[in-house]
């Protein structure tokens, strides 16, 4: 689908059906929660979670990977608006496990004759890379203490989802925060 079918599409009443979607909600997050998920196509957070406009910030990137702009992203939620609580899901069959860093750079390279200065964060397990992703949150110094932090990856062809645990709180800094109440 082209750019010209999306803007053909707000025109014919997309427009006005979203506005009437988001009529009175909050620019504030209700639920008090970030989202943090892959842009595949497939996942509609929305009535994965059934949410309602207000009630989540949605991030999305390819494999919904923990990135410096997602922790960017993450802390200003909190800080100016009120979040508290980050899930962070990825998904089975995501078309960053079917490459390397590495390939995909060289292939860039061959291409257009140069390396891309960013990484793609590409992942073989989505379990491994969730974990990683949470931890990075929850020793974020920026991020508030107090902030429940949980991961899962979603099976991508029934849409259950599996719960990444480990041996560490789900709250950030649980120690920091025991030890000053």
């Amino acid at each position: 689908m082209s750019n010209e079918e999306l803007l053909r599409r707000h025109e014919a009443g997309g427009g006005r059906l979203a506005a009437s979607n988001a009529a009175g909600a909050a620019a504030v997050p209700t639920l008090r929660t970030v989202v943090l998920t892959c842009m595949d196509a497939r996942i509609d957070v929305s009535p994965l979670f059934g949410l309602e406009p207000g009630e989540v910030h949605v991030l999305r990137n390819a494999g919904g990977v923990v990135t410096d702009d997602v922790v960017r992203s993450v802390v200003i939620s909190q800080r100016k608006l009120g979040t508290r609580d980050v899930l962070v899901v990825q998904h089975s069959g995501c078309g960053l496990a079917s490459f390397t860093d590495e390939e995909f750079s060289e292939e860039l390279a061959l291409e257009v004759g140069m390396r891309p200065p960013w990484r793609t964060h590409a992942f073989a397990d989505p379990a491994v890379n969730v974990r990683r992703g949470v931890a990075r949150l929850r020793h974020d110094p920026f991020l508030l203490p107090e902030t429940v932090v949980r991961g899962f990856v979603l099976d991508i062809e029934s849409f259950a989802l599996s719960e990444v645990t480990d041996d560490e709180p789900a709250v950030r800094g649980v120690d920091a925060v025991r030890e000053s109440a």
